[in-house]
């Protein structure tokens, strides 16, 4: 009777061992495996979207944030730039935005999900080139002329767009500056590249 009830707390004891070094071992396997599944930084950095602070853009500023290895801007319009831009339907290319280059909810004249916040790719769309953003105030030193409105030039081959990222006719640049899909996360917080509908870039 004792030898038994030995036995059997011998064989309970072994059994739990055994349990608790399996289960670390498929722990321990597990771990890296699934590790592998996770996207990596360099992946995020490269696709994933990113969330950035716009809270502190004066009005009339731009700043450039990255995604994609892309430089990113926000400018922050006041309300004189809003008001330039119906006055520029005859002079840009695609006044509407009929062309698929933003998403749905920003195909409107201020190419935007909130009028003020322009988010969009600072990226030219004849040769990829950076284009500078020119504020109304700086035209003559650029040699834009008394007519610019403010906007963004690109001294590489000439090509102008204005506060909406719209191209102006005649220049080289073919389509509109492209905007991302985003999405307010907050008053201050934007998520650059997906957004609610589960479309990405």
């Amino acid at each position: 009777m004792n030898e038994q009830g030995i036995d059997l707390g011998r064989r309970r004891f072994l059994t739990t061992a055994a349990t608790v070094v399996g289960g670390a071992g498929a722990v321990a396997t597990a771990v890296p495996f699934i590790s592998t599944l996770t996207p990596s930084a360099r992946a995020r950095a490269i696709g994933a979207p990113v969330e950035i602070e716009i809270g502190a853009i004066k009005p009339g500023e731009l700043q450039v944030f990255k995604w994609q290895g892309k430089p990113v801007w926000v400018l922050h319009r006041d309300e004189e730039q809003l008001k330039s831009l119906p006055e520029l339907h005859a002079e840009v290319r695609d006044p509407g935005s009929e062309e698929a280059q933003q998403p749905e909810y920003a195909r409107n004249e201020h190419r935007s999900i909130k009028p003020e916040y322009l988010v969009m790719v600072g990226l030219c769309t004849h040769l990829g080139c950076s284009p500078t953003y020119v504020p109304r105030a700086d035209a003559q030193a650029r040699g834009l002329g008394s007519e610019w409105k403010g906007g963004f030039f690109c001294p590489c081959h000439g090509s102008r767009f204005d506060l909406a990222g719209r191209v102006f006719k005649d220049v080289p640049a073919p389509r509109n500056l492209l905007v991302p899909r985003h999405q307010y996360l907050s008053d201050s917080r934007v998520l650059v590249g997906g957004d609610d509908s589960g479309g990405v870039a």
